[in-house]
């Protein structure tokens, strides 16, 4: 029989320095968005011109960047922290009959550029969030955004893949850990989400 109490020290000590090394990596990602304010400040911009001439917000992502796309458009139609109308936001990740269906039928490749077709105008945003660049679904959904008209935005990571070079503004993540990425994501998508509700609570709620 093992010593549990050494063995569980052991395992103690090897916890704890991982836990604390991961967080000092997650610090040193998030302290670099610091060089992307003006991206951000722009995207921002970018969206509010778009939600003031009658567009929407449109989302998708795979695994992980499903989930950010549906909190993110969540926190746009809900509320983030102020009282306000509603402002038009979805992700393509949400209807699984319309997911299952295209990718049956169509390919799995297809399943965000077949509801672009059906759902995306010229005056909306489309921010599609791949932490490679590379991920086929996304790539065609922003092709076919960007083939109707509509502003397209990459949220990725590296050196940006694909994604970079097809998107009209890019949030790029100086990392390759797909968790880092994922996490800068988020606070990035916080960030602009905090902004769209208070340029539009300020000054242009009436016309939402």
């Amino acid at each position: 029989m093992p010593e549990q109490g050494k063995v569980f020290f052991n395992d103690r000590a090897v916890r704890g320095k991982w836990i604390n090394d991961t967080i000092s990596r997650h610090l040193l990602v998030i302290e670099e968005l610091k060089q992307i304010v003006p991206e951000i400040e722009h995207i921002v911009q970018r969206i509010v011109d778009s939600l003031l001439k009658g567009g929407k917000v449109i989302w998708m992502g795979n695994g992980g960047s499903a989930a950010d796309s549906q909190h993110l458009a969540a926190e746009l139609v809900g509320r983030f922290k102020r009282d306000r109308h509603p402002i038009p936001s979805l992700a393509l990740t949400s209807n699984m009959s319309i997911l299952t269906a295209v990718a049956n039928d169509m390919g799995y490749d297809s399943i965000f550029s077949r509801q672009m077709g059906a759902l995306c105008n010229k005056e909306d945003i489309v921010i599609g969030i791949s932490t490679s660049g590379e991920s086929p679904n996304v790539l065609e959904g922003i092709r076919k955004a960007s083939s109707m008209g509509a502003c397209c935005i990459g949220f990725t990571g590296e050196n940006g893949g694909t994604l970079r070079d097809l998107v009209d503004e890019c949030i790029l993540i100086p990392s390759d850990d797909t968790a880092r990425i994922q996490e800068a994501h988020i606070l990035v998508g916080h960030i602009i989400c905090d902004l769209i509700e208070w340029e539009i609570s300020r000054d242009h709620e009436s016309s939402i």
